[in-house]
Order: C-alpha cells, then structure tokens, then sequence
C-alpha cells in the first residue's frame, strides 16, 4: 500500500481515496445492483455468487462524490482517505430488498458458483476522513436504494441499450457456465 504519490509528470503530491462499494444511478448494469434490477424487471435469474453472505459497505454515488470533493478541498497531500458509509450488509439481502421493492419473487434468486478467491467482506473504515475532515455520509441507505431502484425503472431505454449486444457476450463469460 502507497500512502505517498507523486505525479509521474510533475512531482506533485497527490491525495488517495479509497471506496467501499458504490450504488446509484447509471452505474453499469454488471454490478450488484443494477444487474438485479434490470434481471428483475427482465423475468430473469438473480445471479447470486456462492450463499449470497459476501458482505459489502455501501455508499451512494453522491456521498462518494462530496467526499472526494472534501478530499480534494480539504485533503493533506500524500494521505490517503477510506471512504464508506457503514452500511454493511450481505449481498443476499441486497438481492432480497431488490426483489421486494419490485415486488417479485425470491424464486428468481439464483445461486451460482463463487469466483476463486473472491472476498468475503469488503469494509472501510472511514473514521479518518470522518474526524480530519468532517466528511460524513448524507444519505439514508434505504431511501438511496429505494430512489436508486426507481432511477432505473424510469430510465429503461439508457440502460436498454447497455445490456443489448456485447454486453451480453460479457453476461454470459461472467455467468453462464456457474
């Protein structure tokens, strides 16, 4: 781990953010949460690695963006900054609050094979961008998802063209022989 960059160009020391897991709108549709929305609203599987118990921190898109802008204003120069929300939970249940929300049925979850040596838990502990910095998250996790979710159900035809083509080449070497 480098707490100290410079740029390769001009010598300048740089600030290092570090990122738990991001949601929110236009986010590819391969991650967690789009993916399982986009499956749902399509009638499709809910590819699920493993038991679904991998655990994640969550943050809102936003509240990464004013964080970075924090760092970027308020950073020290050759620190680094973890960014989280504390919003730790499995992604089975990320799964599950999806489904609900679209109110579809746990019979579209599909366990499938976990990727060698894919982690069990990502977490950040973000205490010290909190006390340096005054940054905290501003989101309530519930209300970002249940927002985020309706983002893409009102915003078919931006990720419809995603998942069409290539896109589905990549679908099927990610998922299709678990």
């Amino acid at each position: 781990m480098m707490a100290l960059a410079f740029h390769h160009t001009y010598g300048i020391p740089v600030v290092i953010t570090r990122c738990s897991n991001n949601y929110g709108p236009y986010q590819f549709p391969e991650k967690l949460i789009p993916l399982m929305i986009i499956n749902s609203l399509n009638g499709k599987k809910l590819p699920v690695y493993g038991d679904g118990m991998n655990v994640r921190d969550w943050i809102y898109v936003l509240d990464h963006n004013k964080a970075v802008e924090k760092v970027f204003e308020h950073g020290e120069p050759g620190e680094v900054y973890n960014v989280g929300a504390s919003n730790e939970m499995p992604n089975i249940e990320i799964v599950k609050l999806v489904l609900k929300h679209l109110g579809k049925s746990n019979e579209l979850i599909e366990f499938v094979k976990d990727r060698l040596g894919h982690d069990r838990r990502y977490a950040i502990d973000s205490s010290k961008i909190q006390n340096e910095l005054g940054w905290k998250p501003e989101f309530n996790f519930e209300e970002a998802i249940s927002q985020t979710i309706n983002w893409y159900l009102d915003n078919k035809s931006w990720w419809d063209r995603i998942i069409s083509g290539e896109y589905q080449n990549y679908y099927e070497i990610q998922y299709g022989k678990r």
